[in-house]
């Protein structure tokens, strides 16, 4: 059996942590910045960590 192909778009979006988790950016950092708090905007630049939930189908699908 092929193996499955890495999904790039997938791929670009996250990291893999030495631990094996995965880590993302913020949505709403791009524009109309002017309107959002620093803090608010500071917290937005910080990575997090993906979801639990979600965790499983997005290694799959970068291949890890």
């Amino acid at each position: 059996m092929p193996k499955m192909k890495t999904k790039k778009a997938v791929a670009s979006r996250f990291r893999v942590t030495a631990k094996g988790k995965l880590v993302r950016r913020s949505p709403n950092r791009r524009h109309k910045l002017s309107k959002k708090s620093s803090t608010r905007k500071r917290t937005l630049g910080r990575p997090k960590l993906v979801d639990e939930g979600q965790l499983k189908m997005y290694k799959m699908m970068m291949g890890v």
